[in-house]
C-alpha cells in the first residue's frame, strides 16, 4: 500500500517564497477543502506575482482586501437576494468567502481590479538595499585593512 502526500494546498496558500522550507512554515488556514473561489497565483519572472480570484457576480463594493501582518486576506460577502426573481435553477454560487494569502517578506500589494468577473491583485517584491546580497571583494595582494 502506497501513501502520497499532495504539496499543493502548501503552494496554493503561499506567495512570493521561492524556497520549499518556507512553505512548510506558512501553511495557511483556508478552510479545508474550500475551493470557492477559484483562483490562481501567477508568476511573472522573478519578482512579479499576481493572484487571480474567480469572483463572478460581485462588483467592487461586495469585496474587500486587507493586509495584515503580513497576511493577504481577500472576503467577499453575500450579496441580498433579489425578492422578483423565482429561480427555477440557481448554479451560479454567490455565498460570502474568505481567502487568505500569506506573503513572503518584501512582497507589496502593487494594484486590484476587478475586469470581468476576474478579480487580479498584483504583488511586487521589493527587496530594500540593506537587505540585497552584497559581493565582497578579495583582495589578496593587499595588506590586511584590520591591524593590531
Amino acid at each position: 500500500m502506497s501513501t502520497t502526500f499532495s504539496m499543493a494546498p502548501l503552494f496554493r496558500s503561499s506567495v512570493g517564497f521561492d524556497r520549499f522550507n518556507d512553505l512548510f512554515e506558512t501553511a495557511l488556514r483556508n478552510e479545508p477543502g474550500s475551493t470557492y473561489p477559484p483562483y490562481n497565483v501567477e508568476k511573472y519572472g522573478d519578482d512579479q506575482y499576481r493572484i487571480v480570484v474567480a469572483a463572478a457576480g460581485f462588483q467592487e463594493e461586495d469585496l474587500d482586501l486587507q493586509v495584515e501582518k503580513g497576511v493577504l486576506t481577500i472576503s467577499g460577502g453575500k450579496r441580498d437576494a433579489d425578492e422578483s426573481v423565482t429561480y427555477l435553477y440557481q448554479g451560479i454560487a454567490q455565498r460570502a468567502f474568505k481567502l487568505s494569502f500569506r506573503l513572503a517578506d518584501h512582497i507589496e500589494i502593487k494594484a486590484a481590479k476587478l475586469r470581468n468577473g476576474l478579480l487580479s491583485i498584483d504583488l511586487l517584491r521589493v527587496i530594500p538595499e540593506e537587505a540585497k546580497a552584497k559581493r565582497i571583494p578579495i583582495n589578496g595582494t593587499e595588506k590586511p585593512a584590520l591591524q593590531h
